[in-house]
């Protein structure tokens, strides 16, 4: 792996190459690829799989203190 500016690295190549930093490496790819799926998510609108089905628990009649009011 190549420096970052004219041959410098903040870490030597012998550390960036180690088992641990690569399994390091590893997870903060997939904590980070977590994340942006939790972020995606909560700008998804809410999901609500009981609008899919018509729903036999409706009333017929409105039983509210405004009989003329629309359900």
């Amino acid at each position: 792996m190549t420096g970052l500016v004219l041959g410098f690295s903040p870490i030597p190549e012998s550390v960036m190459r180690s088992e641990a930093f690569l399994v390091l490496m590893t997870f903060v790819a997939i904590n980070t690829v977590a994340y942006a799926a939790l972020s995606i998510a909560k700008l998804v609108p809410p999901i609500r799989p009981t609008s899919w089905f018509t729903s036999r628990s409706r009333r017929r009649e409105t039983r509210s203190i405004h009989p003329d009011a629309p359900p």
